[in-house]
């Protein structure tokens, strides 16, 4: 017999809640269309039982639109007298984004971490995702994002994320590509930053690569503790850019193989 990995469920911990109104209850329920193909990278539950924050890997993101954001975060508030809940989601190309978003939704930063997956191939790689992590004074606002998984366990993924740096160092090249690559062997990966005057010279670059991504300086003066602090111990090469929606979708009937999860090998 064969032994199929099958990864834990998220733990939304609502037994005997109901949602809070009819809105939050068609949301949840478009949450559990494709409940089996989340997979749990993260969560933390508030000792007093009214929160609960979760970083989810969406397995069916490779078969939605191309370039789909592949993770999800998820907080769940709970009314313990009136047991009720409610709760936000959003989706993120890369993980420390997503880290972000937990964070400020008030779960603590060592939560967040991943003790798994591949890992920053060196020390630039970890200060490019303390800065997104951290987001000091919010400076960055996402633009665009395109995630290219080939489902391959012999291929590398990339993904790049366009942000709009607000920081007045980068005035004169406002416009940030942050490029992650996976190796193909998906035991390390890079990130880099791109610096342009523009977000169209900086989709431009991503679709023609003709030449080498015009690196921003590094950031090692700009990291600081709050930064450190978030560190998480964890952390595709079509053209042009997809801003995905928010909504998790179920996966496409015909795709029966199981999606590898990225960054949450067991």
């Amino acid at each position: 017999m064969t032994n199929t990995y099958e990864p834990p469920c998220p733990d939304y911990r609502l037994d005997g809640f109901e949602a809070a109104t009819e809105q939050t209850e068609d949301g949840f329920s478009s949450v559990m269309l494709s409940d089996d193909m989340l997979v749990p990278l993260a969560e933390h539950h508030s000792a007093e039982g009214r929160d609960t924050y979760l970083l989810l890997y969406d397995r069916a993101a490779i078969w939605d639109i191309p370039g789909k954001a592949e993770y999800v975060t998820l907080h769940i508030t709970r009314d313990i007298e009136q047991c009720t809940f409610g709760f936000t989601q959003e989706r993120h190309p890369v993980i420390p984004l997503a880290q972000n978003w937990l964070i400020r939704q008030g779960c603590p930063g060592e939560s967040t971490e991943l003790n798994h997956g591949p890992r920053p191939a060196d020390a630039l790689t970890s200060r490019l995702e303390d800065l997104l992590r951290a987001d000091p004074d919010g400076r960055y606002e996402v633009v665009d994002h395109y995630t290219d998984n080939p489902y391959s366990p012999y291929i590398g993924c990339e993904v790049r994320t366009l942000v709009h740096d607000s920081h007045p160092d980068s005035a004169k090249a406002p416009y940030r590509l942050f490029l992650e690559e996976t190796t193909n062997d998906h035991q390390s990966y890079t990130v880099r930053e791109g610096a342009f005057l523009t977000a169209e010279a900086a989709k431009t670059w991503a679709k023609e690569r003709s030449t080498p991504l015009p690196l921003a300086p590094d950031p090692l003066r700009s990291v600081g503790g709050r930064a450190v602090a978030a560190r998480a111990r964890s952390t595709v090469k079509a053209g042009g850019f997809s801003m995905p929606p928010a909504a998790v979708t179920p996966p496409r009937s015909g795709a029966a193989s199981p999606a590898r999860v990225r960054r949450s090998a067991p």
